[in-house]
C-alpha cells in the first residue's frame, strides 16, 4: 500500500483540496480522503493538480507513421475515400517490426499526454500479400509488445472484415489484409488469451468493422461465439462515418446504418459505436438511450472531413460518449476535447454547449464524461479517483504558466482551452509511474527504433 497527497484532485463530486489516495499493491485505489501530509510517514506528494486518467477508445496505430502524407490534393473531390487509397498503399509496408515500433512510439507519446489506456481497433492482420502469418495473431502480438514496453493498458479489438460493401461485395485486392471471418477473429482472441495470461493490462474485445465490411450472418455468429468466449467483452464497430455509407446503407436495406444496428443487434454498455457523424434525430435518441457509447474523433473526423457528431442532443438524452485519437493526427484528449466543443460551437453559433446549470466548467465536465464513456468503451474500471477503480492518474504541472493562480474548476478550463502547451508532468496507470516530468523511461530507446522505421517507410 502506498499513499499519495494531491493538493487538488478531480473527484467525482468535482475538484477536492488536500487529497490523499490509498493505493494498494494490485495498482487498485483502496481509499481517497481528506488529510494533510505533515508528519505522515510514507506519503509521497504528487506536487500538482491531479486528474484521472483518460481513455483513448479508438485508434489504428500504424496510421500514425503516415501523418501528413495526405495532405496534399490528388484530385478537387478528395475525401475519406481518396485518403482511403493513399492509406492502402502505404499500409502494405507495414509488417510486425514495423507495426511495433511505430505503436510503441505513439503509446509513449499518448502517455505523455495523459492517456492511460487505449483500445486498438485492428483489422491490418495478414502479410502484404493476403498471405496468414504462421502464427495468425503475429500483427496483433505487435501492439501487445508495444504495450508492455510502455506499460499502456491495451484493449486488443481484432476486426471482423470479409466484404468490400454493404450486400456481400468481395474484398478489395488492396484489402486482402483485412480479411478475416468470426471464426478467424475468435482463434485470435484465444490465441492471445492464452499467450497473454500474466498481462493484467491487457483485455480483449472485437470490432466488426462496420456494416458494409461484415453480413448479418457473420454478425451474429461472431456475437455468440465471444459470448463463449466472454461475455462481458467489447464490441466496436465503426458506423455512419460518411454520407456515401449512410445512403449506400440504405440502398442496401431501407434503414440507417445505426437504425439497422437498433433493430438488429442487442446494443447495450458493451458496444462502443465509433464516430457516428450522420445520424437522423431518432438515431440519436435511441442510440442514448441504448447505454452504448458513441466514441469520437474529432481531429480525425475534421482531417477526414467525416463531419459533426449530434453531441447536444445525444447528451441531453442521457447518451454515453468516449474520445479516440482515431488516425492520430493529434495525441493528446486535450485537443480531441477541444475540437468537440469547438465543432458545437461553430454548428450551433453558441458557446460553452457541454456545460449543465449542475456543471457549469466545459472543461470539467468533458474530461469527467470522457473519462467514464471510456472506461465503459474499453471494459476498464478506470475513469474516476474513486475506490475500486484503477490507480491511473494524471499529475499537472503546478509550475506552467497557464496554471499560475488558478484552482478548482479554471484548472481543467485552462487544461483545454488555453492553447496546445503540454501541462502533463507525471503519469501514473495501475499504480505505476511511467511518466516523471514528461518522460518516459524508455522513450530514447523507442524513438531511436522509430525513427529507424521511420526513413524506412518513407524512402
Amino acid at each position: 500500500m502506498k499513499t499519495l497527497y494531491a493538493p487538488e484532485a478531480l473527484l467525482p463530486e468535482g475538484w477536492t483540496r488536500d487529497v490523499l489516495i490509498d493505493i494498494s499493491n494490485e495498482g487498485a485505489i483502496a481509499q481517497v480522503r481528506r488529510g494533510w501530509p505533515t508528519g505522515a510517514a510514507g506519503v509521497e506528494l504528487c506536487g500538482g493538480p491531479v486528474v484521472p486518467g483518460m481513455p483513448n477508445a479508438h485508434l489504428h496505430s500504424f496510421q500514425r507513421a503516415m501523418g501528413g502524407l495526405t495532405e496534399r490534393m490528388g484530385s478537387e473531390e478528395d475525401s475519406f475515400w481518396t485518403w482511403r487509397e493513399v492509406m492502402y498503399d502505404f499500409m502494405n509496408r507495414i509488417g510486425p517490426a514495423e507495426a511495433h515500433a511505430i505503436a510503441a512510439q505513439l503509446y509513449c507519446e499518448l502517455l505523455k499526454n495523459g492517456y492511460t489506456a487505449v483500445g486498438e481497433f485492428h483489422y491490418l492482420h495478414h502479410a502484404p500479400d493476403g498471405k496468414r502469418y504462421a502464427r495468425p495473431s503475429e500483427m496483433a502480438f505487435s501492439y501487445v509488445r508495444a504495450a508492455q514496453e510502455t506499460g499502456i493498458a491495451l484493449t486488443i479489438l481484432p476486426a471482423v472484415y470479409a466484404y468490400s460493401n454493404f450486400g456481400e461485395e468481395p474484398l478489395l485486392p488492396e484489402q486482402k489484409r483485412f480479411a478475416a471471418t468470426p471464426d478467424v477473429v475468435l482463434d485470435m482472441l484465444t490465441e492471445l488469451r492464452q499467450a497473454c495470461r500474466d498481462h493484467r493490462d491487457l483485455q480483449f474485445g472485437v470490432a466488426p468493422h462496420s456494416l458494409r465490411a461484415v453480413s448479418p450472418a457473420m454478425l451474429k455468429d461472431m456475437l455468440a461465439g465471444l459470448d463463449v468466449v466472454d461475455g462481458e467483452a467489447r464490441i466496436h464497430i465503426l458506423v455512419s462515418e460518411q454520407v456515401k455509407e449512410v445512403n449506400d446503407c440504405l440502398a442496401w436495406s431501407d434503414l440507417r446504418p445505426v437504425q439497422w444496428l437498433l433493430e438488429n443487434m442487442p446494443l447495450g454498455p458493451r458496444w462502443c459505436l465509433v464516430h457516428c457523424t450522420h445520424l437522423s434525430s431518432l438515431e440519436t435518441e435511441r442510440l442514448a438511450a441504448s447505454g452504448a457509447v458513441a466514441a469520437l474523433c474529432p481531429t480525425t473526423e475534421g482531417n477526414l472531413g467525416d463531419g459533426v457528431f449530434p453531441f447536444l442532443r445525444f447528451r441531453e438524452k442521457g447518451g454515453r460518449f468516449a474520445i479516440g485519437s482515431g488516425a492520430n493526427v493529434s495525441l493528446t484528449p486535450v485537443e480531441e476535447l477541444r475540437w468537440l466543443e469547438y465543432g458545437q460551437r461553430l454548428q450551433l453559433r453558441r458557446r460553452n454547449v457541454a456545460a449543465t446549470p449542475a456543471r457549469r466548467s466545459v472543461g470539467t465536465t468533458l474530461w469527467s464524461e470522457a473519462a467514464h464513456g471510456g472506461a465503459q468503451a474499453l471494459g476498464r474500471p478506470m475513469g474516476a479517483i474513486a475506490p475500486g477503480l484503477r490507480a491511473d492518474l494524471v499529475v499537472l504541472d503546478a509550475g506552467h504558466v497557464h496554471l499560475e493562480g488558478r484552482s478548482g474548476d479554471r484548472i481543467t478550463d485552462a487544461l483545454l482551452f488555453l492553447g496546445n502547451d503540454r501541462l502533463v508532468k507525471h503519469v501514473m496507470v495501475a499504480g505505476r509511474w511511467l511518466i516523471r516530468d514528461g518522460h518516459h523511461g524508455e522513450e530514447a530507446a523507442i524513438e531511436a527504433r522509430f525513427r529507424q522505421v521511420q526513413t524506412k517507410l518513407l524512402s
